[in-house]
């Protein structure tokens, strides 16, 4: 092994680990925010825990930096369009519709596998970028059959077709 992995080496390593694409949105002070993320994993159940990663660099930053609540949209397997959208800099990335306000004023985005309103509990620095832990405060599944939506070495991909488990109890 290497005795170091520079960023390169290890952004390569990443690259071939498949993960499930989401995106967070919020409302920022000059309107909704949004980005892609494929780092969103769940931390606890009891109480329900989530985190994610945003690079400090990145637009959203300043946004989250003050924000107390945020809404993680999980992207159905049909949505690589919408997650191509909240990944590119420099654009309105709320401008082509598919999202609503909650009642509690954040942006949800529609057709999602499922969303999660939470409240960020901390922002820790790491490297050049923030880990934010969440609790989770509500969800829903508008797509609750549909599979997820995946990205891998550059390219988003789906599951093959199976059976999902629809859960009982939506909000």
């Amino acid at each position: 092994m290497p005795a170091e992995l520079d960023a390169k080496e290890f952004k390569t390593v990443f690259r071939h680990h498949a993960a499930a694409v989401a995106v967070v949105t919020l409302i920022g002070p000059s309107g909704p925010v949004g980005f892609t993320a494929t780092s969103v994993t769940s931390v606890s159940a009891d109480p329900p825990v989530l985190a994610f990663s945003v690079s400090a660099s990145s637009s959203s930053w300043p946004a989250l930096a003050i924000t107390d609540t945020v809404v993680v949209n999980f992207l159905a397997h049909n949505q690589a369009d919408v997650a191509a959208r909240f990944a590119t800099p420099g654009i309105d990335r709320f401008a082509a519709g598919g999202w609503f306000p909650l009642p509690t004023g954040e942006p949800a985005l529609e057709d999602t596998r499922a969303n999660v309103r939470a409240r960020i509990l901390d922002r820790v620095p790491a490297g050049s970028s923030y880990i934010l832990t969440l609790q989770a405060l509500d969800y829903n599944y508008p797509q609750p059959a549909a599979g997820p939506l995946l990205y891998l070495n550059g390219t988003y991909h789906r599951l093959p077709e199976t059976k999902a488990q629809v859960p009982h109890h939506l909000h």
